[in-house]
C-alpha cells in the first residue's frame, strides 16, 4: 500500500508564491515517476509537473519558468515550488505516483486547494 499526502495548499496573492510537499509512504524510488496534477472547478484533471525517477522532468507549457518540481529521497517527499502564480492556477493539486513497476497501478494523494487572488 502506498499513501501520498500533500501539503502545502493555500490563498495566496497573484505573483506570490507557494510550495507544496507530497510525502509519500516508503521509499520513492519504488516509483517510475512521481507527479503533481491540478484540477480547476468544471475542469477536466491536467498534468502540471512530472519527474521520473532518472531525474528527467516535464511541465506544462502554462507553468514553464514558473514552477519547478523536485525531490528529497531521504525525506521521500516531491516538492512543487510554484513562482509567479496567477489566477488562473487556482485549482485542487494532487501528487500522484506511477508505481506501475511494483504495484501495478497509479497512486493519488487526496489534494490540495491553492487559490490565486487577482
Amino acid at each position: 500500500q502506498v499513501r501520498l499526502l500533500e501539503s502545502g495548499g493555500g490563498l495566496v496573492q497573484a505573483g506570490g508564491s507557494l510550495r507544496l510537499s507530497c510525502a509519500a509512504s516508503g521509499s520513492i524510488f519504488r516509483f517510475n515517476q512521481m507527479a503533481w496534477y491540478r484540477q480547476a472547478l468544471g475542469k477536466q484533471r491536467e498534468l502540471v509537473a512530472a519527474l521520473s525517477s532518472g531525474g528527467s522532468t516535464n511541465y506544462a507549457d502554462s507553468v514553464k519558468g514558473r514552477f519547478t518540481i523536485s525531490r528529497d529521497n531521504d525525506k521521500r517527499t516531491v516538492y512543487l515550488q510554484m513562482n509567479s502564480l496567477k489566477p488562473e492556477d487556482t485549482a485542487v493539486y494532487y501528487c500522484n505516483a506511477d508505481a506501475r513497476m511494483t504495484f501495478g497501478r497509479y497512486y493519488w494523494g487526496q489534494g490540495t486547494q491553492v487559490t490565486v487572488s487577482s
